[in-house]
């Protein structure tokens, strides 16, 4: 990225802007498109919440649903051998648009997990959300060389944070058409997940749903953060993460601009004393075995819904908040043994219901073995146990 954007190699996210009055006069030039957001929002976000009720689940089984994000730059040569100890199936990997010189470093990358099914995030830096020509370029040479080894992408990231470069949703609308154009002339296999906006913010969310724009989004893609709330069953203004799933849910229902598929591509908990690798402050970290905890009962209760199609945990291999420690060889947090144990209860599960009673919580799955039960508490970790089939 070029100035005043920077990239934070620690956190593996953009730097915070310094330049105050450049942010200032960017907010001032979108302010058109600010207003759009607002309006939207106060249109379509109060009729979503009022029909949560009322919008059902559908089929959604575990062989699908758990996902987790691999990086390039971290440890790739191990990466492969832990993810078939894991046995996850579906990757999530970034590749940075202004990294467009090391294409054939990530294809090689990509190729190197045969049996999985890739989704390749397209991360944007201002260069490309200012010259649609240069973003039809890039676009072009990437969907060209993944050719027949990818066909998902996720086309821009968090677009509800200035330091990603996005000032507002109408820029953003422009710079996810550039990708759309390119399925509907060259490339009509592809599936492009878009909107991408991060934490509770669904008036921006609303904003990518509901407009003009002549694009069309295969699936919606939602960085569902809720680690600023501490437990995943905590609330935020009322809801809990199952209720913004609920309501995010009804949103997408109500657009003529998706599919009704919600994929959760980014999501974790930053772990104590781990700065400067942390994304956030010291105040928001959590222990390893919190972290652990939290990272199940979140996938739990995003399965339970039976609204989202598929959470990638964010991410295998980072000092900060993966499940892996490398900054001194390959270290297994507690965490990567609790995804191991999730995955193998629930790769063949088939939901049956989902029950709450008093901070007292119960999932149950069919399964090939029998009747999984998973029952936890706030206080308590998750417990698998098995009945025999009727």
């Amino acid at each position: 990225m070029k100035a005043p954007f920077a990239w934070d190699h620690y956190s593996d996210q953009p730097a915070i802007i310094k330049d105050k009055a450049f942010k200032r006069a960017m907010r001032r030039d979108a302010l058109p498109s600010l207003i759009k957001t607002f309006l939207i929002a106060l249109l379509t976000l109060p009729l979503a919440f009022f029909l949560m009720p009322f919008i059902g689940r559908h089929r959604i089984d575990g062989e699908d649903f758990f996902g987790i994000g691999v990086n390039l730059d971290k440890e790739p040569n191990t990466t492969p051998y832990l993810l078939n100890e894991l046995n996850v199936k579906k990757l999530l990997i970034r590749l940075p648009l202004w990294e467009m010189d090391r294409l054939h470093e990530y294809v090689t990358f990509i190729r190197s997990f045969s049996g999985k099914h890739i989704t390749v995030a397209l991360l944007q830096d201002r260069e490309h959300i200012t010259s649609p020509s240069l973003c039809q370029d890039h676009f072009t040479q990437i969907f060209e060389a993944l050719e027949g080894i990818c066909d998902t992408y996720i086309i821009g990231s968090t677009i509800n944070r200035a330091k990603w470069g996005f000032f507002s949703v109408n820029e953003y609308l422009d710079f996810y058409a550039v990708a759309y154009a390119l399925k509907k002339s060259r490339f009509p296999h592809l599936k492009l997940i878009g909107s991408n906006v991060i934490d509770f913010e669904f008036h921006f969310t609303a904003h990518t749903l509901f407009n003009l724009s002549r694009i069309h989004f295969d699936a919606i893609g939602s960085l569902l953060y809720v680690d600023r709330r501490g437990e995943p069953e905590n609330t935020q203004m009322g809801l809990n993460l199952l209720d913004k799933i609920n309501f995010l849910y009804s949103l997408i229902r109500l657009s003529p601009k998706t599919a009704n598929e919600l994929i959760i591509t980014e999501t974790n908990w930053p772990i104590q004393n781990t700065a400067p690798y942390a994304p956030t402050s010291e105040f928001e970290c959590v222990s390893e075995e919190d972290y652990a905890s939290y990272m199940v009962r979140y996938h739990l209760l995003a399965f339970a819904s039976q609204k989202v199609n598929s959470v990638y945990w964010h991410q295998l291999i980072a000092p900060g908040y993966g499940l892996i420690d490398n900054r001194e060889g390959i270290r297994k947090r507690s965490a990567f043994e609790g995804y191991k144990i999730m995955l193998k209860h629930l790769n063949d599960a088939r939901f049956v219901r989902f029950s709450e009673r008093s901070d007292e919580y119960l999932l149950v799955c069919s399964t090939c073995r029998g009747e999984l039960h998973i029952s936890w508490s706030l206080d308590s970790a998750p417990i698998y146990t098995y009945k025999a089939s009727s």
